[in-house]
């Protein structure tokens, strides 16, 4: 169960960041603070962590994916 905001406070343009790193290979799983890090993301790190933790590339892919797509369509 998610706790707290979720990925409502992290921008669109991060989720972008973050999909294209994960597209482009970039990423190392399993993410954490260290990762998301290293890629600039360290004040989204929490709400990020909060969500994606524990979730492999396909899954991380699968949550970004939906999300970005129903922000697109409001």
């Amino acid at each position: 169960m998610l706790k707290g905001p979720a990925l409502v406070a992290v921008s669109t343009e991060k989720l972008r960041l973050l999909l294209s790193l994960l597209h482009r290979r970039s990423l190392a799983f399993p993410l954490g603070t260290v990762e998301l890090t290293r890629h600039g993301l360290q004040e989204q790190s929490a709400l990020l962590l909060g969500t994606l933790r524990g979730l492999d590339e396909t899954g991380v892919r699968a949550v970004l994916v939906a999300v970005l797509a129903e922000r697109s369509a409001r």
